[in-house]
């Protein structure tokens, strides 16, 4: 089969690609590490942790102070709870969020129209609205545990042409998924964000589909999320460095 090239983003230099995850459970650590790495990454990503501790709050303050914030939540519930919780979301200011494509055609639908038709009325920039495919977590195994019968990378087409037909800006997935994505998908300018990066000499920790920051470009990834293997550091900032290097 012949690959289909849909182009990244190609403006944004790897500096700009990267975005670092605030999985951390105060606002005195996120703004510690914002600070510290504020002039180094692109983006800064809030998932639940942070979240669960700090409340919306920590998402306004880190955009007041300038931050791109991508608000990790996942939402996976009725269509109208989570058009109405991305709502909540979009008033942050969070420059993107995501809910789980397994939540089906008519969540993604209706999330799309609620939250675009809500900040055309408030005049604001709408954020990227991304679906997760399967988690970089999952394995094949996990799958069939509960009850998926495709294989992992046939699933994560199938969420990814859903995404797609869904009207929203990209998806999430594994960064060695990213080639059959980019075969699939026919918008240009669909966004795939990757998880699961890790420098060649870190450890994997819960991560299963993993590869390096180079190779998640290579395949045609617009954004990376690295977590750990920056915020554990001895030296931050060089480990951004090295990263990027």
């Amino acid at each position: 089969m012949t690959q289909t090239s849909i182009s990244k983003v190609p403006e944004l230099s790897p500096r700009e690609r990267l975005i670092i995850a605030l999985d951390v459970s105060s606002s005195l650590e996120a703004l510690s590490l914002f600070e510290e790495l504020k002039g180094e990454v692109g983006a800064f990503k809030v998932g639940l942790q942070l979240f669960s501790a700090e409340g919306p709050e920590i998402v306004r303050t880190l955009v007041e102070r300038g931050a791109k914030v991508f608000l990790d939540l996942k939402f996976h519930d009725i269509p109208n709870t989570v058009a109405m919780a991305a709502v909540e979301a979009a008033k942050t200011g969070a420059w993107m969020l995501n809910v789980h494509a397994s939540g089906g055609s008519e969540m993604m639908r209706r999330t799309a129209d609620e939250v675009h038709e809500f900040c055309q009325r408030s005049s604001l920039m709408p954020p990227k609205l991304i679906a997760v495919t399967v988690l970089t977590s999952t394995d094949s195994q996990m799958l069939h545990e509960i009850g998926v019968t495709r294989d992992l990378g046939s699933q994560v087409v199938e969420l990814a042409k859903l995404t797609e037909r869904s009207g929203f800006d990209g998806l999430v997935a594994s960064p060695r998924e990213v080639p059959i994505i980019r075969n699939a998908v026919n918008t240009d300018g669909f966004l795939v964000v990757t998880p699961g990066i890790r420098p060649t000499s870190a450890t994997k920790d819960d991560q299963k589909r993993v590869t390096t920051f180079a190779e998640a470009i290579t395949n045609g990834a617009d954004y990376v999320v690295v977590g750990r293997p920056i915020t554990k550091a001895l030296d931050r900032v060089n480990a951004v460095r090295e990263l990027l290097s």
